[in-house]
């Protein structure tokens, strides 16, 4: 395959882009028992942290088209890379003012990037939005499993401070925000060019299409945050160590690179994607299932199970908002509001997983919940899958 010198340099700028906007989340579960005890964070106060990037991927999303109304999509980009690296700094000043507060700052940036990149893959890519959402989600999520892996060992190395091992994440949001500068001079080029505009998902909101595909992404994000905020506890409640906890959830996140490189080409390849989502949606439940019944039996081949399933659903829903929206509009419409419900329903997630353990004393019934919630995301998937596109009628 052969790409246009300039097409080359925005793919990759997309992929640098795509690697700043997990590890924000993904490095603080295996550090939370370190923040707590250094800050004297109460246990709702560590669920809070853990949900608050999620909670702002929905709250915040709708800032999205608002900002590339007046900027542009790319430039809009760019402010959220400043925003990002802003955030990552500010939450490393001491007092939990400035922690929530740029974990806040970081959380709105990641926001409007998760809304606006499908937009510019539908706009800029149109006849390989596949290949290229497989590139940026496979980014996505190998740098998700390389945060949540690395966060013990490097805090360790650098004296043991769970600070230093979160700074460290600031510098490939510096990176990214220095090759994005120059799309940003192109994108408004381009902008002129296409006339393109940003629309509202007021025509949406009366769509099943688009309910369907809100309801999945909800879904199979829900159990994605609870994995990344509880994962390790569940592992290390039954005699794993804060190691291999913390390498547990990173193979989890990392099997699923092959998946998101894969699943997106293959589903724009074919009408129907709803095989897709109920095959992946399986994997999950069976490595639901291992965890709850003999959690240390086989743990890799359960963080597996898990890892591949909702790794590949994540990429098949990027994929779906570009396939059902049918145009750039649409686009623009339907992930924002996608992600801006969806994220906000799996915000609840780590916070009721967490609450139940609270009030059980075991993950028993947290687990329970978690694999029940495969079969209404199952069955979202089933109708999203469903060829056509939305209706704005």
């Amino acid at each position: 395959m052969r790409w246009a010198r300039s097409s080359a340099f925005l793919i990759a700028a997309l992929v640098l882009v795509a690697i700043n906007l997990r590890p924000a989340a993904a490095a603080v579960g295996p550090l939370i028992h370190r923040i707590r005890d250094d800050t004297g964070l109460s246990a709702a106060g560590a669920g809070l942290l853990v949900t608050l990037p999620v909670l702002c991927f929905g709250a915040l999303a709708p800032l999205a088209p608002v900002l590339a109304r007046r900027l542009g999509p790319r430039a809009t980009v760019a402010c959220a890379l400043a925003a990002l690296g802003l955030g990552l700094v500010v939450r490393l000043v001491p007092g939990l003012a400035f922690l929530f507060a740029g974990t806040i700052l970081a959380g709105a940036a990641i926001a409007v990037a998760n809304v606006l990149l499908p937009v510019l893959v539908r706009r800029d890519f149109p006849e390989r939005a596949g290949v290229i959402t497989g590139l940026y989600s496979s980014a996505l999520i190998g740098f998700a499993a390389l945060s949540a892996g690395v966060s013990v060992p490097l805090a360790n190395a650098l004296g043991g401070g769970w600070r230093p091992a979160l700074a460290i994440w600031a510098a490939p949001a510096a990176i990214a925000l220095l090759a994005w500068v120059p799309e940003v001079r192109l994108g408004r080029r381009a902008l002129a060019a296409q006339g393109w505009r940003i629309g509202g998902v007021r025509p949406l909101l009366g769509d099943r299409v688009a309910w369907a595909l809100t309801l999945f992404f909800a879904l199979q994000s829900a159990g994605f945050y609870a994995t990344l905020a509880w994962l390790p506890s569940i592992f290390q409640s039954h005699g794993a160590s804060e190691a291999r906890a913390g390498l547990l959830l990173s193979v989890t996140i990392l099997v699923g690179v092959p998946a998101a490189l894969t699943v997106p080409t293959l589903a724009v390849r074919v009408r129907d994607q709803r095989a897709l989502a109920a095959g992946f949606s399986a994997c999950i439940a069976l490595g639901w299932l291992g965890v709850l019944i003999a959690p240390m039996a086989a743990p890799y081949v359960w963080a597996v199970l898990i890892g591949v399933g909702q790794n590949a659903c994540f990429p098949l829903a990027l994929t779906l908002i570009v396939l059902r929206a049918g145009s750039v509009t649409n686009t623009s419409r339907l992930s924002t509001m996608v992600q801006t419900i969806g994220y906000l329903i799996a915000a609840a997630a780590p916070l009721i997983i967490g609450a139940l353990h609270d009030l059980t004393g075991s993950w028993t019934v947290a687990l329970i919940v978690l694999l029940a919630l495969v079969a209404p995301q199952a069955l979202a998937g089933l109708a999203a899958g469903r060829p056509g596109t939305v209706d704005l009628a």
